[in-house]
C-alpha cells in the first residue's frame, strides 16, 4: 500500500531541520549548458515485478522520519528502460530487483546534507553540486528472493554509513557478498556504474545528460504511471 504524508508536513520538517541557516543554499544550483528534457517514469508501471521498499516515505531510514510524500520510484526512461531489462537478467539466477529510491527532489538532497553529521558526509551529496538522484539517474536498490519474496541479505543495512557499505568490502559471508557481486554485474551489464562507497547504489552512464530537478512526486502526475 502507497504511504502517504501530507506535504506540509514534510515541508515543516525540512524547515525544522535545516535550522534557518541563512547561508544555506536556497534552490538547485543552475548549470551552463544544454540538458535531455526530464522524462521520469514510474519503475513499476514498467514492470510490476520490480518491488518497491521506499524507506524515506516511512520513519525507517537514518532521518528516523518520512521525507517524501509518497512511496514511489522513479528514473528517466533510458535508466529506467535499462533497470527492467536488468531486473529480468537476474531473474535466471532467481531474483528481482528491490527498489529503496530512484529520483529524489534536490530540497531532499539538501535535507539529507544539513542532517548528516560532518564525519559521515561521504555518504550523502552535497546540494551545492546536486545529485545523480537529483537528475533521476540514480537508483538505490538490492535484491528480493523470487521463490518467497522477500529481501535477501547483504554485507550491510540499505543506507549503513560504514565500511561494509562499500562494494569492495571483504567481510560478511560468501553468499551475502556473492549477491551483491551479482547484483554489480547485472547492472553493470546494462550501463550503470556502482557508487565507490554504496553496494545498492548505480550511476546511469548518461546522468550528464540531465539536469537537476526539484519536481516533487505529487507533481509528477499520473500521465507518467
Amino acid at each position: 500500500m502507497m504511504a502517504l504524508v501530507p506535504r506540509h508536513r514534510i515541508l515543516l520538517l525540512a524547515a525544522l531541520l535545516a535550522g534557518g541557516c541563512a547561508r544555506a543554499q536556497a534552490g538547485p544550483p543552475r548549470e551552463p549548458g544544454r540538458f535531455r528534457a526530464p522524462d521520469l517514469v514510474e519503475l513499476t508501471a514498467l514492470d510490476p515485478g520490480i518491488k518497491l521498499d521506499i524507506r524515506y516515505a516511512t520513519d525507517r531510514n537514518f532521518v528516523g522520519r518520512p521525507v517524501y510524500p509518497e512511496a514511489r520510484a522513479f528514473l528517466q526512461r533510458p535508466a529506467a528502460e535499462a533497470l527492467v531489462r536488468a531486473h529480468r537478467a537476474l531473474a535466471g539466477d532467481g531474483y528481482g530487483v528491490l527498489v529503496f529510491d530512484g529520483y529524489r527532489p534536490w530540497s531532499i538532497t539538501k535535507l539529507f546534507w544539513e542532517v548528516t553529521p560532518r564525519d559521515k558526509r561521504a555518504f550523502v551529496a552535497d546540494p551545492r553540486k546536486g545529485s545523480k538522484h537529483n537528475r533521476g539517474c540514480a537508483v538505490d536498490l538490492s535484491l528480493y528472493d523470487l521463490k518467497s519474496g522477500k529481501e535477501v541479505q547483504m554485507p550491510s543495512a540499505y543506507d549503513e554509513m560504514s565500511p561494509r557499505a562499500y562494494p569492495s568490502y571483504a567481510g560478511g559471508t560468501a553468499e551475502e557478498r556473492e549477491r551483491r557481486d551479482l547484483l554489480r554485474t547485472a547492472m553493470e551489464a546494462q550501463g550503470f556504474t556502482v557508487e565507490p562507497n554504496e553496494w545498492w547504489h548505480f550511476n546511469c552512464k548518461d546522468w550528464k545528460s540531465y539536469p537537476i530537478g526539484d519536481v516533487p512526486f505529487e507533481e509528477l502526475g499520473a500521465g507518467k504511471r
